[in-house]
């Protein structure tokens, strides 16, 4: 018998662009550790969701960006990991910084747009770099 996930998380990811980049970071941790991504992560208890996407980029990447909308909700759910995330994902735009990655990623850099299918491997992080080049 498995083991029942536990409650719902609530987390950021955030699209990052920079003309025809955007803003990836490598995984550092599970889930999906090793994998593309995007800069996100955990909202903090009293925190504005829209405060913690910025300040998620900020830790991973050290990129300063404007939050330029809402996306989508996103349930990433790991059962390999034991984590069920509610993702809420913004698009942004580049304001300044070059990537450095910190906190939790293990790399962070920007990559061209027709790059990111080659390199991402879950369909929803796609889906949403999609959705904000769609929208921006």
């Amino acid at each position: 018998m498995r083991t029942p996930l536990p409650a719902p998380v609530p987390a950021v990811g955030v699209v990052c662009l920079r003309g025809d980049e955007v803003l990836l970071i490598r995984r550092g941790q599970p889930p999906r550790q090793g994998e593309w991504s995007l800069p996100g992560g955990r909202i903090e208890a009293g925190e504005r969701v829209v405060d913690a996407a910025l300040r998620e980029l900020r830790e991973e990447t050290g990129v300063e960006a404007r939050i330029t909308g809402l996306l989508d909700v996103v349930d990433g759910v790991f059962p390999d990991a034991g984590r069920h995330y509610v993702l809420i994902d913004y698009a942004a735009e580049w304001l300044s910084g070059e990537p450095v990655a910190g906190d939790d990623a293990a790399e962070a850099r920007f990559v061209a747009l027709d790059q990111v299918t080659a390199l991402i491997d879950w369909s929803e992080t796609r889906r949403i770099i999609d959705l904000a080049v769609a929208t921006r």
